[in-house]
């Protein structure tokens, strides 16, 4: 199956419908590092939603979607640091590895139609 613009809709919607659940889950991290290490998670999660609209509207979407796919791997990273520091229950981490790994298939197929 190819990515059309219903693809295109479905990755917009599923990680918004992250990010919903993403932002509130992070004002539960202590305060200590809430003006760092969340601040840079919220950011790459809000560059992503920014980076999946340009994507969505432009012809040349190819290294709009790299820097898309680099932006979830560093959030990757980072959710993957604060389970491992105990900011994220298992629960939490399961549920946002889940929605990270279904929007990297996503992003996936996507890239791999403008090739």
């Amino acid at each position: 199956m190819t990515a059309g613009k219903d693809d295109d809709l479905l990755i917009f919607t599923r990680w918004t419908d992250f990010l919903e659940w993403l932002l509130p889950a992070l004002d539960k991290f202590p305060k200590k590092v809430r003006f760092t290490f969340t601040q840079r998670i919220e950011g790459l999660a809000l560059d992503i939603v920014e980076d999946l609209v340009e994507a969505r509207y432009t012809s040349n979407k190819r290294d709009i979607l790299k820097r898309a796919n680099l932006r979830l791997e560093k959030m990757r990273v980072l959710m993957r640091l604060g389970h491992k520091l105990r900011y994220l229950s298992n629960e939490s981490h399961r549920f946002a590895m889940k929605a990270i790994d279904e929007t990297g298939r996503m992003l996936g197929g996507w890239m791999k139609q403008q090739r």
